[in-house]
């Protein structure tokens, strides 16, 4: 058995996604997850849900990280343009942003450096997401800026997953 659910409401800036999965054996058992801003199913209990702040031109992409993190119980808004980024932050106050550096009029890099100069080094945790930017210069360079982290594509989940959790457990450094 499988059902899945999936509503997805979107403003003119954003895009809000909630879920729900249920599955199960040829017996009738079924483990079932909804996913919503304050549900922890899939994480231990020393973990908090994280507000995180998607920002990628390439929908899709916005669209399947926020499931994804959706489906770990974090709250997840994405926008599409660099532009677009500053605002949110300030309006929704993310614990993270997930920042692609190749994105159209207002790059990554630019968004990641006004970001620290308006709300500094501790917060939120910026992560750069890059398949074009793949040099270590440029991984330097996400480390002058402020990034915290710099995946390049294509990169496992988990991968992305493993840099949240230090974000997520107070007790933890990251």
């Amino acid at each position: 058995m499988s059902v899945n659910f999936l509503t997805v409401s979107t403003d003119k800036n954003y895009m809000t996604i909630r879920g729900i999965l249920v599955s199960g054996d040829a017996h009738g058992r079924y483990a079932g997850s909804r996913s919503a801003p304050d549900d922890s199913v899939g994480r231990g209990s020393a973990q908090r849900a994280l507000r995180v702040l998607v920002a990628d031109d390439d929908r899709d992409s916005v669209l399947t990280l926020m499931m994804l993190l959706r489906d770990e119980g974090h709250e997840v808004r994405g926008v599409y343009s660099g532009r677009q980024v500053m605002g949110h932050v300030l309006d929704f106050d993310p614990d993270v942003v997930l920042l692609d550096i190749a994105m159209p009029e207002l790059s990554g890099w630019e968004v990641a450096r006004t970001i620290r100069a308006r709300r500094g080094a501790d917060r939120p945790v910026l992560i750069g997401i890059s398949g074009e930017y793949k040099q270590g210069s440029d991984k330097v360079l996400a480390q002058i800026l402020g990034f915290n982290h710099y995946l390049v594509k294509p990169y496992a989940p988990a991968e992305l997953l493993s840099l949240l959790a230090p974000s997520g457990n107070p007790g933890a450094e990251g």
